[in-house]
C-alpha cells in the first residue's frame, strides 16, 4: 500500500510540473505585436550610454524649442501668423514616433521643409549622425511601449 501511494505521489508531482513547464511556456512566451496584419519585429534594447548621450545634447540643442521634458510648445497644432507650426512635443502626446528613423535623421540634419512652411532649423553642421541618432534613442526613451513598437514598425518597414 505505501509503495502504491508514494507511485501515485511521484506521477501526481510529475503530472504538476509537466504542466507548469507547459503553462509557462505558453502564457510566458511574449506574443508577437501584429500592425496591418505584418508581426512587428522585436522591439530593440535601448543603449542607456546613448540616452544619457541623448539627453545630454537635446537639452543644449533642443530643449530651448520642444521643451526642458519634450512637451513642445503649447497649441503646437496650431498655424501661427506666419503660417508656420510651433516646435511638437517629441514625447509621447507628440507625432515623431509616426516616423522611420530615417526621416527623423534627415529632418533634424537638414531641418524642416521651407515648402511646408517648417521652421525647424537644421543641425547637421553641429551634429554628428551618431550624436543625431543619440538625441531619437533618448525620445524613445520617453515614449510608451505601444509607440516605440509602432515607430520600430515603421522603421523596419520603410526598407531601412
Amino acid at each position: 500500500m505505501l509503495g502504491r501511494t508514494l507511485l501515485l505521489s511521484i506521477l501526481a508531482v510529475g503530472l504538476l510540473l509537466l504542466l507548469l513547464v507547459s503553462a509557462l511556456t505558453t502564457f510566458g512566451t511574449p506574443q508577437p505585436v501584429v500592425i496591418n496584419g505584418m508581426a512587428a519585429p522585436p522591439l530593440p534594447t535601448l543603449n542607456p550610454a546613448a540616452v544619457a548621450e541623448g539627453e545630454r545634447l537635446y537639452a543644449h540643442y533642443c530643449a530651448s524649442c520642444h521643451g526642458a521634458n519634450l512637451e513642445g510648445a503649447p497649441d503646437w497644432k496650431v498655424r501661427l501668423p506666419d503660417g508656420s507650426f510651433p516646435p511638437p512635443p517629441q514625447d509621447s502626446s507628440g507625432h515623431t514616433w509616426h516616423h522611420a528613423d530615417s526621416l527623423l535623421l534627415t529632418i533634424i540634419r537638414e531641418g524642416g521643409d521651407p515648402a511646408e512652411n517648417l521652421r525647424m532649423p537644421a543641425f547637421g553642421d553641429r551634429l554628428s549622425d551618431d550624436e543625431i541618432r543619440a538625441i531619437l534613442t533618448f525620445f524613445k526613451s520617453r515614449w510608451g511601449e505601444e509607440e516605440r513598437t509602432f515607430q520600430w514598425w515603421v522603421t523596419v518597414t520603410s526598407g531601412e
